[in-house]
């Protein structure tokens, strides 16, 4: 639909009839922001290693549980009685444009892309490069041909990748295209934009799955809202396990309506009410400011600021797998 994504849909109270947005959060960075933050502030960029070794996996299934294994960024495996799922794939070298421009991974994906089981379902949150890498999602189109479950608007993408089973969802809208997994669209406070299109014409949002007495929520990309999450655990139910982004949030004054910091992860594992949670977006790609290593390290402070067991919301290694149930 080429930038025409959000047009004769009917307005509601997250679409004005031409753009999305979330309800009663602050405005998208503007241009004027970005520059700002580039080059007219006294800006603090730690410097990251060029590289980081990566013990590379090949996970293994639980019977009746559900594990998910870190590949890199905000991908995860879920490997599930009922089929295993993709969450936002990205294994290109680049997160931008082609995968030739854009920031460079410093490491590896924690399972190689052929190391992957066969895939049921990829589950895309949104339109931005550091989530919708094109390259990734045609290799599995052709491999699997696995169904696409994404937020309104990004069909197209997905078909020029090559899908043909595509459900485009609303916010709170549910699917069992997946048998025996009920998947509802969740809201998040974020944006969209690739370079093909115009600004919020896609719908973003993250993933919640019913299956086997389990629930199983990925955040996908955020920032803090103080609604969003406990409406998330009112509608939905308290999650097993929850998947939250952590990192690219320096600085604040420009990342907080896009990004949480790890403390904001805290309040939303405890706004979800999650058993157990896994960190996500945080040292595949430097998009912000923070060191790479800050993000865990300030995960855990902000765990004991809240009283909470350090098991209660883990950073993992690529490849690394946290299984619930069984």
């Amino acid at each position: 639909m080429s930038g025409m994504e959000g047009q004769g849909r009917t307005a509601s109270d997250h679409f004005d009839g031409r753009r999305f947005f979330t309800p009663d959060a602050p405005p998208v960075a503007t241009l004027g922001m970005v520059l700002r933050w580039q080059f007219f502030s006294h800006r603090k960029k730690a410097v990251w290693p060029s590289s980081v070794p990566v013990l590379e996996s090949k996970p293994e299934s639980r019977p009746g549980a559900v594990t998910a294994t870190w590949i890199n960024h905000s991908t995860f495996l879920l490997q599930t009685p009922a089929g295993n799922f993709l969450t936002d794939p990205v294994y290109s070298r680049r997160a931008g444009p082609l995968g030739l421009v854009g920031p460079r991974r410093v490491h590896a994906p924690g399972v190689p892309f052929d190391a992957l089981p066969g895939i049921t379902a990829v589950l895309l949150s949104h339109d931005h490069y550091d989530h919708c890498d094109m390259a990734a999602l045609r290799r599995l189109a052709r491999r699997d041909a696995p169904v696409a479950i994404t937020p309104l608007g990004n069909g197209a993408l997905l078909r020029s990748a090559g899908f043909t089973r595509i459900v485009e969802l609303d916010w709170w809208g549910q699917t069992r295209e997946v048998p025996g997994v009920d998947i509802a669209v969740t809201p998040a406070q974020h944006w969209s934009n690739r370079l093909s299109g115009l600004r919020c014409r896609r719908l973003w949002g993250g993933f919640f799955l019913t299956l086997s007495g389990l629930r199983i929520y990925f955040a996908g990309d955020s920032g803090y809202h103080p609604r969003i999450f406990r409406q998330i655990r009112e509608n939905l139910g308290a999650p097993d396990l929850a998947l939250l982004p952590i990192g690219a949030y320096e600085p604040r004054w420009f990342m907080r309506p896009q990004h949480c910091d790890p403390a904001e992860a805290v309040q939303i594992h405890l706004d979800v009410g999650a058993r157990r949670s896994v960190a996500m977006h945080w040292g595949c790609f430097q998009l912000t400011d923070e060191a790479r290593e800050e993000p865990p390290r300030a995960l855990g402070r902000a765990l004991a600021d809240a009283g909470l067991a350090p098991e209660s919301f883990v950073a993992v290694a690529p490849g690394e797998s946290v299984a619930v149930g069984g």
